[in-house]
C-alpha cells in the first residue's frame, strides 16, 4: 500500500487533476525501458518497452497504477462527462431481452431489468406459463464481474449446462443445473475455452472440448498459452475426472474441436477448426441408438483438409445438410449422404446467390436461411430439396445480429412451426419477433419501451471509392433536422477483418452521441465478410493496408460530403478494431481530432507469442518469415510511431485481465506514442481492472467506461 500512496502522489504531483486547456502539454509517467533488440532476417527492431509485456512485473503494475492515476482523473474533470454519465444511465435502463430457445415445451431466454450488471436467464414452461428465474448471474460475484457466456439445455428440458466467465477471461467453466429446482449439480468442469455444449439424445451427458492441466508447477492463470485441445463426453453426476476423452489429434497440438448432436440424436459432427481462418475439417462419428449412444465408435473423416467453410445445419437420417463455402465466393447449401460420403456425391440443394449466406437452420418443415445483401439481413425460406419457399420479411434497414458469443440470433427446431429472432437497426434495440411458419405470419414477442423514439433518426447507406477504386459501404445516421455544414462532430468506426461483417446493430453510446448533434458513420471495409471469401482475403496478410486505406477514404468522404471536416472527426475501433485506428492514425495524423484504439493488436512482430495469437495467422501472417516481416513491418502500430509527429488527442482502452489481445499491446503502444507526442493534445490510456476483452462486462462498468470515452470524444471534436 506504502508503495501505490507513493506512486500517485508522484503521478498526481505533476499532472492536473481537471481537464487540461487544449495548448497544455501533459507530462506522462516514465515507461520501464531496456536494450532489447531484436534481429529479424538481419533487420535489427529495437523493443525497448518489451518489460511492459510482463504485467505482473512491479514494474508494469506500477505504470499501470500511474497511468490510471493520470487518466482518470482528466477523464472525470471533463465537463461533459456528467451530464453524458447521466443520459448513459437513462437510456440504458430499458427490459431488454435475449434470444428465445424452445426446448421440450420450455421457453428459456435472457432478460435484464435495465441496469442489472449481467443478465438474468428465465424459463417458461409452455407458451402461457409464469416467467421464472433461472440462473442469476448477478448473484455469482458482489461486482457483477461473473457472466453466463453460453447455455444449452439438454432434449429432455431437465438440465441446464451453462458456462461462466470471470472479469471478462475466455477462460470458462461448465456447471449443470437442475431446471426443475434451480440447483446446481456438485460437479465443476474447469480448463475450457472456446468451447461449445452438445447433449446427446438421452440427456445424460454432454460434449464439450477443455485443454489440459498445466504442467506441474506451471500457473494454470489467466495468459496460458493454449495448445492440445481435447474433444470430451461428461455425464451429469460425475467428476470431471471421469470425463470421457472422445476425440483428439495429439500430432496437431493447435487443433481445436467444436462438437454438434443432429437433433435425431444419432450423429456426432465434430468441425475441427486450426485457428481463425473460416476452414475446417468435419469427422463424423455414429453414436447409433440415440438412447443409448455409442461413444467410442469409428469416426468418418468426411472432410479431411482445411480449404472451406462448414457448418452442420441439420439432418434427413443419413443426409447431412451444411452451409458450406465450398467452391463458391458467398456459400451454398450441400446434402452429404454419409452412406455415399465421396464428395462426387455431395448435392447442392441451395446454390449460391447473390447474396451472401451468413446462417441456415432446419425449422418447421424446411430450411430458414439468412442472407446479407450490403451489409444488411435477409431472411428466406426453401424446401428440404431447395426450391423457394418465400421471404420473411424484416422490419427495414437493420439485421438478424451475429453476436460473437451468443450466435446468430435466430432459432427454430425440425417440425416445430415457431421461429425465433431478433431484429436490430442502428436506432432499434435488439428486439425478439416469432414467426409462425405455419401461418406465415409474425409478431413481436416483447416489446421494448424506450425513452427515446426510433423515428427520429435516420439511417443512409452510401458507396465511396477506396484508393484503388474499390467500392466501399458505409452507413451514416444522425437525428433528423441535423445540418451538412461541415461543422458536425462524427464518429467514424470499423473493422475490417476475420470475415466479421459489420451489421447495422442499437448501441446506447452511439445514441448518446447522436443526441448531442454527431454523426455515426459505420464503414463496411475489406477484410470482413460483408461479400465473401474474395472481399475478405483482399484485406488480409499483405493486402492488409487496403483496410486502412478504406479506412481513410471514408473519412475523407465524410470530409468532402459535408457531413464533417478533420477537426471534428474521430475514430475508433476494438480488437482487430483497435490495429485499424492504430494503423490508420500513424499513417494519417492529421486526418483527426480524436483516435480511440480499444483492446487493440498493436505489436504485429509478436502478437502470435501470445495465449490464441498464434490463431490469427490466416488474416494477419506472423514475423517468422521474411516476407509476413517485410509487410507487417510496414503499418504495425508500435513500429510506426514516429518521434516528433504532432498526434490528435488519442484515449486507448485495455483491460488487464484480457487473455485474448494481451495488454502489452496497448501497454507498449501507449508508451511510445506518449514519448513521440510533439503536438499539444493528450494521449491517454484507460486500463480497466477486473476486465477482459470486452465480453460479459457489468453494466455499471460499461456506462463508467463509455462515458470517459463519449466525452473524450465529444470534448476533442467540439
Amino acid at each position: 500500500m506504502l508503495r501505490r500512496s507513493l506512486v500517485l502522489a508522484l503521478v498526481l504531483s505533476m499532472t492536473m487533476t481537471t481537464v487540461p486547456a487544449r495548448a497544455q502539454r501533459l507530462s506522462y509517467p516514465q515507461a520501464p525501458r531496456g536494450p532489447v533488440v531484436d534481429d529479424y532476417f538481419g533487420t535489427k527492431v529495437a523493443d525497448p518497452y518489451r518489460g511492459l509485456e510482463d504485467v505482473d512485473a512491479p514494474a508494469t503494475r506500477a505504470w499501470v497504477e500511474a497511468q490510471n492515476a493520470l487518466s482518470l482523473p482528466l477523464l472525470a474533470g471533463l465537463p461533459e462527462r456528467e451530464a453524458i454519465r447521466q443520459r448513459l444511465t437513462q437510456l440504458w435502463n430499458y427490459e431488454r431481452y435475449g434470444l428465445v430457445h424452445k426446448v421440450a415445451g420450455r421457453y428459456f431466454y435472457a432478460k435484464n431489468d435495465g441496469l442489472q450488471n449481467q443478465s438474468v436467464l428465465y424459463v417458461q414452461d409452455g407458451r402461457d406459463g409464469a416467467p421464472r428465474a433461472l440462473l442469476d448471474p448477478n448473484l455469482l460475484a458482489a461486482d457483477g464481474t461473473v457472466a453466463l457466456t453460453d447455455y444449452e439445455v439438454s432434449p429432455d428440458g431437465r438440465w441446464l449446462a451453462y458456462a461462466t466467465a470471470a472479469a471478462g477471461s475466455d477462460w470458462n467453466e461448465i456447471r449443470v443445473r437442475g431446471v426443475a429446482d434451480a440447483k446446481d449439480q456438485d460437479e465443476v468442469l474447469r480448463r475450457i475455452k472456446f468451447s461449445s455444449i452438445a447433449w446427446t439424445r438421452d440427456a445424460k451427458g454432454f460434449f464439450y472440448s477443455r485443454y489440459p492441466d498445466p504442467p506441474q508447477g506451471g500457473s494454470g492463470g489467466t495468459f496460458d498459452d493454449l495448445a492440445q485441445q481435447k474433444l470430451y463426453y461428461h455425464r451429469v453426476g460425475t467428476p470431471q475426472s471421469e470425463d470421457l476423452l472422445v476425440y483428439a489429434v495429439p500430432e496437431e497440438p493447435k487443433w481445436g474441436y467444436v462438437p454438434k448432436v443432429t437433433e435425431d440424436g444419432r450423429y456426432l459432427v465434430i468441425t475441427i477448426w486450426r485457428g481463425s481462418a473460416n476452414e475446417y475439417r468435419v469427422h463424423v462419428r455414429d453414436l447409433g441408438d440415440p438412447l443409448q449412444p455409442r461413444l467410442d465408435g469409428p469416426v468418418l473423416k468426411l472432410v479431411d483438409a482445411f480449404e472451406a467453410e462448414y457448418a452442420l445445419i441439420g439432418n434427413v437420417g443419413p443426409r447431412l445438410y451444411f452451409r458450406t463455402s465450398l467452391g463458391v465466393e458467398r456459400g451454398r447449401i450441400v446434402a452429404v449422404d454419409l452412406d455415399q460420403p465421396a464428395r462426387e456425391h455431395w448435392v447442392t440443394v441451395v446454390p449460391e446467390q447473390a447474396d451472401t449466406l451468413q446462417h441456415a437452420l432446419f425449422a418447421g418443415d424446411g430450411i430458414v436461411a439468412l442472407y446479407m445483401r450490403d451489409a444488411t439481413s435477409r431472411l428466406r425460406r426453401y424446401a428440404l430439396d431447395g426450391k423457394p419457399a418465400g421471404e420473411i420479411a424484416l422490419p427495414g434497414l437493420g439485421s438478424v445480429p451475429d453476436l460473437s458469443l451468443g450466435g446468430v440470433q435466430i432459432s427454430g427446431h425440425p417440425g416445430d412451426d415457431e421461429l425465433f429472432y431478433s431484429y436490430t437497426s442502428f436506432s432499434q434495440p435488439a428486439t425478439n419477433y416469432v414467426h409462425d411458419l405455419a401461418r406465415n405470419e409474425g409478431r413481436v414477442l416483447q416489446p421494448l419501451r424506450l425513452a427515446f423514439e426510433p423515428s427520429d433518426y435516420v439511417t443512409e447507406q452510401v458507396f465511396y471509392p477506396s484508393v484503388d477504386g474499390t467500392r466501399i459501404p458505409m452507413f451514416i445516421t444522425y437525428k433528423k433536422g441535423l445540418k451538412r455544414d461541415n461543422d458536425n462532430p462524427t464518429h467514424l468506426y470499423g473493422y475490417g477483418g476475420f470475415e466479421i461483417s459489420l451489421t447495422p446493430s442499437f448501441s446506447v453510446p452511439n445514441l448518446v452521441w447522436m443526441e448531442r448533434g454527431g454523426v455515426f458513420a459505420q464503414a463496411n471495409l475489406r477484410g470482413g465478410g460483408e461479400y465473401g471469401r474474395a472481399w475478405h482475403e483482399a484485406g488480409t496478410k499483405e493486402r492488409k493496408q487496403n483496410v486502412f486505406d478504406d479506412f481513410a477514404a471514408a473519412a475523407k468522404y465524410l470530409i468532402s460530403n459535408g457531413w464533417t471536416r478533420s477537426r471534428h472527426l474521430a475514430i475508433s475501433g476494438r480488437s482487430n478494431g483497435g490495429l485499424l485506428v492504430g494503423a490508420t492514425l500513424n499513417q494519417h495524423p492529421g486526418l483527426f481530432a480524436a483516435a480511440l484504439p480499444a483492446v487493440g493488436v498493436m505489436d504485429m512482430l509478436r502478437y502470435h507469442r501470445f495465449t490464441i495469437g498464434w490463431a490469427w495467422a490466416g488474416d494477419y501472417g506472423t514475423a517468422e518469415t521474411k516476407e509476413g516481416f517485410d509487410y507487417l513491418r510496414r503499418y504495425s502500430p508500435l513500429h510506426n510511431v514516429r518521434k516528433g509527429t504532432k498526434y490528435p488527442a488519442v484515449l486507448v482502452t485495455t483491460a488487464d485481465h484480457d487473455d485474448r489481445v494481451v495488454p502489452g499491446h496497448s501497454y507498449k503502444y501507449t508508451a511510445a506514442l506518449q514519448a513521440a507526442q510533439a503536438g499539444d493534445k493528450p494521449i491517454l490510456i484507460r486500463i480497466d481492472v477486473k476486465a477482459g476483452h470486452g465480453a460479459g462486462k457489468p453494466v455499471g462498468k460499461l456506462i463508467e467506461e463509455e462515458a470517459d470515452k463519449l466525452a473524450f470524444m465529444d470534448h476533442y471534436t467540439r
